[in-house]
């Protein structure tokens, strides 16, 4: 099974910038595509940003323009650079991970990671 370990969240005031990382951890596995994903207090969870194995990203409209995300194969690790962040980008931050076991595909979850935007 495929771990994912978050870390760079936190707080930040608006206008501010964060940046996220998600690593993968596993045996004999190849990740097909790693996203991230967020839930705001109240609010269902929503893609942020994925990217696949060939490097094709996908954003959330709300976040185009300000968030990148970035992908090291060699470390199964990605990134989610944040840029002029709002108070509305606060929310759990998860990563999630899609990844080939064998012949059967899997999906991964991260414990999430808290972003918070206030002055």
């Amino acid at each position: 099974q495929v771990q994912l370990i978050e870390s760079g969240g936190g707080l930040v005031q608006p206008g501010g910038s964060l940046r996220l990382s998600c690593a993968a951890s596993g045996r004999d596995f190849s990740i097909t595509r790693m996203g991230w994903y967020r839930q705001a207090q109240g609010k269902q969870r929503e893609l942020v940003a994925d990217i696949d194995s060939g490097g094709i990203t996908k954003y959330a409209d709300s976040v185009k323009g300000r968030f990148t995300i970035s992908r090291d194969n060699a470390k199964n690790t990605i990134y989610l650079q944040m840029n002029s962040l709002k108070p509305e980008d606060t929310a759990v931050y998860n990563c999630n991970a899609d990844y080939l076991f064998g012949r059967l595909e899997y999906g991964s979850w991260g414990q999430g990671t808290q972003v918070t935007v206030s002055s």
